[in-house]
């Protein structure tokens, strides 16, 4: 028989609403929803067919479930999880981790000493395409990484027309092109080529209406030995996203709206792919519940652990603040410093 897991999902706003019906989809979870706004809450529980339901977090955690989504804005995400984990719930926590390095490095000290399992849901890296194209990469198929250039853009009005009534407004909430759209591809690169230890970036608002908020990115990149090259936009017709990485002996590439990679290893010869669809929308959110599933059943580790969120966290920050100073920017481990 398999084991079900009393699921708690707070925020239901669209993600939250789409990890509570990804996370009843997998037949593992008992979902219950936290949400403050009746009428949401009702809609939402109505639509994914969820029972239970809470007004409050303090009822929500008071029901003791066995792990928690936090589904809520950004800004909130560290405490709540703090929270939870001392109840010894397992925590799955909205990308991104924060949007300050305050209260980090203790939520990952908490979660070692509670012995819960906590990550953070960067959705791609359960995409199967770009996990292949890793596979080959760290296998050491192209040789040693050379350079990574990442380009996406989506008209993001026509995805999330509510955009102006939600977090994204502003910075303090997790509001943004960086922290919304960019921080996916600079947690999936840090994934197959390593860590960002330095970078510049610029950053403006050009398009979307009724916001401030930076909706344009252009970021380039030091991991190490490897050149990176970021460009973001949230207001283009097409909705596409690749990730190419050019090596030693060879390039890969990771196409999200075709999901598929390919990879080329002589001038002139025909790109070589696999593909991994199409995929329906909810597909990775499945795959991700699934996996947070056997990782509290200890039979898997995080997509993206506590630590590597932090990383990432860190690279957003310095972002933003990098396109402030128009200055380099190198990424510590405890600070941000201007170079």
């Amino acid at each position: 028989m398999t084991q079900q897991h009393h699921v708690l999902v707070v925020g239901a706003g669209s993600i939250g609403e789409r990890h509570a019906r990804c996370f009843a989809a997998t037949g593992r979870a008992e979902v219950a929803l936290c949400e403050l706004d009746d009428a949401r809450r009702r809609a939402v529980s109505l639509r994914c067919g969820i029972s239970l339901s809470f007004a409050t977090w303090e009822e929500a955690l008071a029901s003791r479930p066995a792990a928690v989504v936090i589904a809520t804005p950004a800004h909130l995400h560290v405490e709540m999880a703090r929270q939870a984990m001392t109840q010894d719930c397992h925590v799955l926590i909205e990308k991104p981790l924060s949007v300050s390095l305050e209260g980090a490095s203790e939520l990952q000290t908490l979660a070692t000493n509670r012995g819960v399992a906590a990550a953070v849901a960067y959705v791609y890296r359960c995409h199967p395409a770009l996990t292949a194209m890793r596979s080959a990469l760290l296998a050491g198929k192209f040789g040693t990484p050379l350079q990574v250039v990442a380009v996406s853009g989506q008209h993001f009005p026509f995805y999330r027309p509510a955009y102006r009534e939600t977090y994204y407004t502003r910075h303090e909430t997790g509001g943004g092109a960086v922290q919304d759209a960019l921080t996916h591809l600079v947690n999936a690169v840090e994934w197959l080529v390593g860590p960002v230890d330095r970078l510049v970036a610029d950053a403006a608002h050009l398009a979307l209406p009724g916001v401030t908020v930076e909706d344009t990115a252009h970021v380039l990149t030091r991991h190490g030995g490897v050149l990176g090259c970021f460009s973001l936009n949230q207001h283009q017709a097409p909705n596409e996203g690749t990730i190419t990485v050019i090596c030693e002996r060879g390039a890969a590439r990771f196409e999200f709206h075709h999901s598929r990679w390919r990879w080329m290893t002589k001038p002139e010869e025909a790109w070589q792919e696999e593909v991994y669809g199409p995929l329906e929308r909810d597909a990775l959110f499945i795959t991700q519940a699934h996996h947070f599933l056997d990782v509290i059943e200890g039979r898997a580790v995080p997509t993206c652990s506590l630590a590597e969120a932090v990383q990432t966290l860190r690279v957003n920050l310095a972002i933003l603040e990098s396109a402030r100073r128009q200055a380099w920017q190198v990424v510590a481990s405890h600070a941000l410093q201007a170079m």
